[in-house]
């Protein structure tokens, strides 16, 4: 009490505050700090088991991907499909996609740092590279693009 006391007497303009209003207040810090402490536990654990079953679902991934290859133009179908994706590719980018053989989703060291994706390409008149990429990393729970990797165009097709 003497500890909570000397807290209430450091704090300027409280000498009118009702000390039991003051102490209940400090109760209700501490235990919201308890609160906080066991959240972040949890978020731990939930980290520490995601990354688990992620490496656990990675074959299913590869399989998934094979089957998908077999399906001629599903990555182009699929985001002009998605309600938010399909306003994002101009006609010029539904061609490219047409040659979009697979898209990967990693993890950068854990779920909270960010991610990268990684658009694989066959062979196509539009650009020499396989593989295209692109980093998001979170930034105070946003996530803000990092960096990716310019197509390097054949002559005459830039977009």
């Amino acid at each position: 009490m003497d500890r909570k006391k000397a807290k209430i007497d450091e704090v300027e303009g409280l000498e009118d505050v009702d000390p039991q209003l003051v102490l209940s207040m400090e109760r209700l810090q501490e235990a919201q700090d308890e609160l906080d402490k066991a959240n972040e536990e949890a978020n731990d654990k939930v980290l520490e088991i995601e990354q688990t079953y992620m490496e656990k679902r990675r074959p299913i991934y590869q399989k998934r991907n094979e089957v998908i290859q077999k399906i001629p133009e599903f990555w182009l179908t699929a985001f002009l499909s998605h309600p938010h994706l399909s306003d994002l590719l101009t006609e010029d980018d539904q061609k490219a996609f047409k040659y979009l053989q697979s898209v990967n989703v990693e993890d950068l060291g854990d779920i909270k740092s960010g991610y990268k994706i990684t658009f694989e390409f066959s062979p196509n008149p539009y650009f020499e590279d396989s593989k295209l990429c692109k980093v998001f990393r979170y930034v105070d729970d946003a996530a803000v693009t990092d960096v990716g990797n310019a197509p390097h165009w054949k002559d005459g097709m830039f977009f």
